[in-house]
């Protein structure tokens, strides 16, 4: 019997790439989970448009769930929810994209256990491999662009770069990790193998987000494959 997990969502490279290692290792992918702070009605890493999630759960033919709490009650309400997954879904672990941040991980864990879950890290990693893991997202056939940066790390001239070899060498470039581990860069993946159909991307827009600036996409719609 194949494991069944959920697989904690961004809409980002990293969750997509967790994703399709995950499919690959034979883990049945239950549904794909999402936290949106009540303070901004939007992805809690991303700061993306929910909207946006449920057309790539649409396009991946897997169910999304979100998880609304505030950020005081964050940890609080991802294991009681995680609880009700559980129960709808009958799964056995919680999956996590992360790559190399022990923080990331001791609090993925601690949460996985209070809530009766196996913590798996399918892409976990030394930080001097992930130009490495940049690079087999680049190869991977997955589609991305950059929607969010850093505006003490990366201007506003990485706001819709293509994740393709350009990308590769000229990121390689700059003082940060290649993937964005800490918060450099965020992205958005739009097509790739397990979609089913392409998100459309139009219109967009830079808008400010705390410390960060955003591309935001004023029209967005599945199209044919």
């Amino acid at each position: 019997m194949r494991k069944k997990v959920v697989l904690s969502w961004s809409g980002g490279k990293d969750s997509c790439l967790a994703l399709d290692v995950l499919i690959k290792q034979g883990y049945e992918v239950a549904c794909l989970l999402t936290t949106v702070p009540q303070e901004i009605g939007r992805t809690f890493g991303h700061g993306e448009k929910t909207d946006l999630i449920k057309l790539q759960a649409i396009s991946l033919s897997i169910p999304a769930e979100f998880i609304y709490c505030t950020f005081e009650d964050y940890s609080e309400r991802f294991v009681s929810d995680l609880r009700k997954i559980i129960d709808k879904y009958g799964v056995t672990g919680i999956a996590y994209g992360d790559l190399y941040l022990d923080g990331h991980r001791e609090w993925g864990e601690k949460t996985a256990e209070e809530a009766g879950l196996e913590a798996v890290y399918p892409l976990w990693m030394e930080e001097k491999d992930s130009l490495k893991a940049l690079g087999a997202f680049v190869e991977s056939g997955y589609k991305a662009k950059v929607i969010r940066v850093r505006e003490n790390v990366l201007d506003d001239s990485w706001l819709g770069k293509e994740l393709d070899h350009d990308f590769l060498s000229k990121i390689e470039a700059e003082p940060v990790c290649p993937m964005g581990e800490s918060g450099e860069y965020h992205t958005l993946v739009y097509d790739g193998p397990l979609f089913s159909q392409p998100i459309q991307l139009g219109s967009p827009e830079i808008i400010q987000l705390e410390t960060t600036n955003k591309l935001e996409f004023g029209e967005y719609r599945l199209a044919a494959k």
